[in-house]
């Protein structure tokens, strides 16, 4: 009850009555024609539903007009796409006939109630029409003034009433196949998986250059050594360089512009992450081992951020500590293994970090594994990614 009074201050009412006329205006130029013959509309448009692109055109109007607040929404209950089964265009065809009778019943109901509005006006003018005058009996003037506002109140309950019938199989004869919703939930994972890659690689990227850099000022200003501090400010410098190149190539595929995601940085780079490291006062043990350039494209990134993570990890929370890397290629496995020694404190213990998390989801994205967590007195990340499975 609430919401039919509360209709004629809604928009949507309006634009669903509109919807409902618009195949007048076929009608109309028809019955120009041959007002003999007012049932050829039907049949003319039948054929019409059979057409892919009548769907489409059906769908984007039925948005438009009678769910506005769908418009642009990829879960939208109108589907705006064309026929691409017979089943829609069978559905599309039971559409426009549907269509076309109830926008005769909202013409008939509309300007049926419009006349008896307007004679009640005349009657309590003074004037009876004619129509009311064959009536047995004719209301009089006061009675008239005060029925004026019936037929429009009626009026409006019927409009309402059909915009919501209209609305109703317009979801249910133009919604989305099941092959269609399939499909948006397929494009839908994939900006979400989207998504989260970029949320991994700025993590990962602009995490690491803020820490050393962080690391390296606060290094400089105890050391109140000149020549340490110049050096501290060169790696900071060399440092926030790679991260605004990192920064570019996530914006990029942010604009659909940039470079390909191949261009990412690998293994091969990973003497920059060690210098980095190093340059940040850690004494870095690196053992790097088998042709790490000819590793397959998605596992040399990979390797590449959790390498980085890692690293990361063990500036910010342990600081400049001895920090042993392994990284070998092994039959069909690479192996890559950072140890440092365990700090005090819970900084690494609980293993729920977005870091630590985004490290085992790269790994688990291969095929691979990733482990971190205390190992015999220190803390270590391992990781093992196959290669045989990788294109």
């Amino acid at each position: 009850m609430y919401r039919l009074l509360r209709s004629p201050l809604q928009g949507v009412t309006y634009t669903r009555w509109l919807h409902l006329l618009v195949p007048l205006l076929i009608v109309a130029v028809w019955l120009f024609i041959a007002p003999h013959m007012p049932w050829v509309p039907a049949l003319v448009v039948a054929p019409f539903g059979l057409l892919p692109w009548v769907r489409m055109a059906e769908g984007v109007q039925a948005q438009f007009l009678l769910t506005p607040h769908e418009r642009g929404r990829h879960d939208g209950a109108i589907s705006t796409v064309a026929s691409a089964r017979w089943g829609d265009r069978w559905r599309t065809l039971l559409w426009l006939e549907i269509r076309l009778g109830l926008a005769a019943l909202a013409w008939l109901a509309t300007v049926g109630l419009l006349v008896m509005s307007v004679e009640l006006v005349q009657t309590a003018a003074g004037s009876v029409p004619e129509s009311l005058k064959t009536l047995p009996v004719t209301p009089p003037r006061w009675a008239a003034a005060l029925l004026v506002p019936v037929p429009l109140l009626l009026l409006m309950v019927i409009v309402v009433l059909l915009g919501e019938a209209v609305t109703a199989i317009a979801r249910r004869l133009l919604g989305p196949s099941t092959a269609e919703r399939l499909s948006a939930l397929e494009v839908r994972t994939e900006q979400l998986l989207e998504r989260t890659r970029i949320a991994r690689e700025l993590h990962d990227s602009i995490g690491h250059a803020l820490t050393v850099a962080v690391m390296q000022a606060g290094a400089a200003r105890a050391s109140g050594n000149a020549e340490f501090t110049e050096r501290a400010l060169c790696a900071i410098e060399e440092t926030g360089r790679a991260a605004l190149e990192d920064l570019e190539r996530v914006l990029g595929v942010l604009r659909e512009t940039g470079p390909r995601p191949s261009q990412r940085p690998t293994l091969a780079e990973a003497d920059r992450l060690l210098e980095s490291a190093r340059a940040s006062g850690a004494a870095v043990d690196a053992e790097l081992s088998g042709p790490l350039e000819q590793l397959p494209g998605p596992v040399t990134r990979e390797g590449y951020r959790i390498l980085q993570e890692a690293l990361t990890n063990v500036l910010r929370h342990c600081g400049p500590v001895p920090v042993r890397v392994r990284i070998e290629m092994a039959v069909g496995l690479l192996e890559l293994e950072v140890t440092n020694p365990l700090p005090e404190g819970p900084a690494f213990g609980s293993g729920s970090g977005s870091g630590l998390r985004g490290m085992r989801e790269r790994a688990a994205l291969l095929g691979g594994k990733a482990e971190t967590g205390p190992y015999e007195g220190s803390w270590r990340v391992r990781a093992r990614l196959p290669l045989e499975r990788i294109p």
